[in-house]
């Protein structure tokens, strides 16, 4: 076995202990001062504007309840024409109030999609930078399902930040615009004690901040276990999904080996997880709607009381109770936005964390701290390949290989072999830089002359085109070189399918796909090719075919090839063998393979006769 080294200082167990704490909002929200994104500006100017329509529908709110006052007046005075010119009144402010509403439910639509679309940006950019798509399964619970965070975080995000902060806008509005007509209203409510007319002022807006007070508190202190449920709703519904697609992706694989019964078992695992904490959520909405619904009922009430005493008492006529009762349910509506708000908060609370995290897990990438010892990469002045001294680790801090020296230069086709888990495929992945766990130094040639053809050879979505021409655009290389690309790799009956879109992972055998990875290097023509069991899938005849495309089309490349097969080596000019030892596996010298049977000559001969055809 191995020997452990010092366990390197990763950024994993920060992100991990980052779990276990309590939600920061000042921190999360601390985060989003840092996005540089397109539409920033945008978002703030639909806000804006958003808050102007606010404004004046207050400005509409308050005239409403001043005709509430005069309308009642004139009905308790029987005044026809009063109540006729009130109604014609009325038409105009409610048909002032219903487009200034419609406006308001435009704008704050459209804040919704541009706030998600200002965040997706933003996460995709910094998601997508050089190697961090790899790197982040590494960054511990905050680093899964980058999926869901991307898009229904961000979505559920963008949703209750322009609800709640748009209501939030308008409730301090409507608190602004009331609270002083409460005041003034409160001067007509006074009670008779022993024969004494006692006003007390601002008597209303006193009583609608107890009221609205008192709610808080109690919705605060029932309503506080959503916040984390709700975060932990939405990792575990992240999970469920999570195993569906796995499932889905794998129905072949799962299909041959009889796994539906246990496949079956660990997503009913997985649901039973969700469920669980709906169960926990349900039962503490339930317990919150105690005191919303209760305090909602009684608001229709509550006004009517406080200002009773005056109205029978003769010293408030029923206009000024409508109009005191307005303006009280209004402040109080204002003050207790927080209650009818809770459950959406706790919800967006918990998306602001969710997201907020993830951009912090990106920060913290690369996932070795400042001052751990890492693999360093540079580039070699002579444009070689070069190990010196490399030693490379488990994150776990196991030894994989110990002390890799070598010198690969230009032209060469050097095969690395040894036994199965002794880190072939973990050399092939420092040599990319996706491996920074670590030490000694790789020298490479430069990044853009390089290219890795993995294990199982990636295929965008999009048309066959794409995956030929991938990372470039479709329409870098000429229809015609395309064309030939495929014919040479044996993928000619893929030519009429060029245009095509399907899933093309799915829908092509893996001999396909790795002869498809083949055809990409002939458009893209590298000055180094790293294979990794790249022709794994091939038979012997196909393997043969795509590696003579280094004795011809692509000569002047060199390839770094990784393999257990050992008729690979007749396609390399030197091997180097991965040997055990006692601190880990050593890159040594292998013998050269013996020369190339005569029969050499007659696979030339047989390649040619196919090219030039029947």
């Amino acid at each position: 076995m191995p020997e452990v080294a010092d366990r390197p200082a990763l950024a994993d167990a920060r992100i991990k202990a980052a779990a276990t704490r309590d939600f920061n909002l000042a921190r999360d929200l601390g985060v989003f001062t840092r996005i540089r994104a397109e539409g920033g500006r945008r978002v703030i100017a639909i806000f804006v504007a958003s808050t102007f329509v606010t404004v004046a529908n207050m400005f509409g709110q308050v005239q409403l309840n001043d005709w509430n006052g005069r309308f009642f007046d004139a009905v308790g005075r029987k005044d026809l024409s009063g109540f006729v010119h009130d109604l014609q009144t009325f038409v105009v402010i409610i048909a002032i109030l219903l487009a200034l509403t419609v406006a308001n439910t435009y704008l704050q639509e459209r804040l919704k999609f541009r706030l998600r679309e200002w965040i997706t940006l933003h996460l995709l950019a910094e998601w997508l930078k050089p190697l961090r798509v790899y790197q982040l399964g590494f960054a511990g619970e905050y680093g899964r399902n980058p999926d869901q965070r991307i898009q229904e975080d961000t979505r559920l995000l963008g949703d209750y930040t322009a609800d709640l902060g748009c209501g939030i806008v308008y409730s301090l509005l409507q608190l602004m615009a009331f609270v002083g007509m409460l005041w003034t209203l409160s001067a007509q409510v006074t009670f008779q004690v022993a024969g004494y007319d006692i006003a007390i002022p601002g008597y209303m807006v006193w009583c609608a901040l107890a009221y609205a007070l008192t709610g808080s508190a109690l919705t605060w202190i029932v309503g506080r276990p959503l916040i984390a449920l709700n975060g932990e709703r939405y990792a575990r519904e992240a999970e469920f999904r999570f195993a569906l697609v796995r499932v889905n992706e794998s129905g072949e694989s799962i299909a041959l080996h009889g796994g539906e019964t246990d496949e079956r078992r660990h997503l009913e695992t997985e649901l039973a997880a969700v469920v669980d904490t709906m169960r926990r959520i349900s039962t503490s909405l339930a317990r919150l709607t105690w005191i919303t619904s209760g305090i909602g009922w009684l608001s229709l009430v509550v006004p009517i009381l406080v200002a009773a005493p005056a109205y029978f008492g003769g010293n408030l006529t029923l206009g000024g109770l409508i109009m005191v009762a307005g303006a009280f349910t209004q402040v109080q509506l204002a003050l207790r936005w927080f209650v009818d708000n809770f459950s959406r908060l706790a919800d967006w609370r918990a998306a602001v964390h969710r997201v907020a995290a993830f951009r912090e897990a990106l920060d913290n990438l690369p996932a070795i701290e400042q001052g751990a010892e890492e693999i360093k990469r540079a580039e070699h002045p002579e444009g070689h390949l070069a190990f010196e001294a490399v030693r490379i680790l488990l994150p776990d801090g196991h030894i994989v290989i110990d002390d890799a020296t070598a010198s690969i230069t230009p032209g060469e086709r050097v095969l690395i072999v040894g036994d199965t888990g002794r880190g072939k495929s973990t050399l092939f992945r420092a040599v990319a830089g996706l491996w920074p766990w670590g030490s000694g130094t790789i020298l490479t040639p430069p990044p853009k002359t390089m290219s890795f053809l993995p294990q199982r050879p990636y295929l965008p979505l999009g048309p066959l085109r794409n995956a030929l021409s991938y990372p470039s655009p479709p329409d870098a290389f000429l229809d015609a070189d395309v064309r030939q690309a495929l014919e040479r790799c044996d993928l000619g009956n893929l030519i009429p399918k060029l245009d095509t879109t399907e899933r093309w992972d799915k829908e092509l055998s893996l001999g396909e796909q790795e002869r498809l990875a083949f055809a990409r290097l002939l458009l893209h023509k590298p000055a180094w090719v790293f294979l990794d069991e790249a022709t794994a899938a091939l038979d012997e005849d196909s393997q043969r075919r795509v590696m003579a495309l280094f004795d011809d089309e692509l000569k002047q490349t060199t390839v770094l090839s990784i393999g257990h097969r050992p008729d690979l080596a007749v396609y390399h000019t030197r091997t180097l063998q991965l040997v055990h030892g006692r601190d880990g596996d050593r890159l040594k010298l292998k013998p050269p393979p013996a020369p190339p049977p005569p029969r050499r000559w007659l696979q030339r001969l047989d390649d040619w006769l196919l090219k030039i055809g029947p």
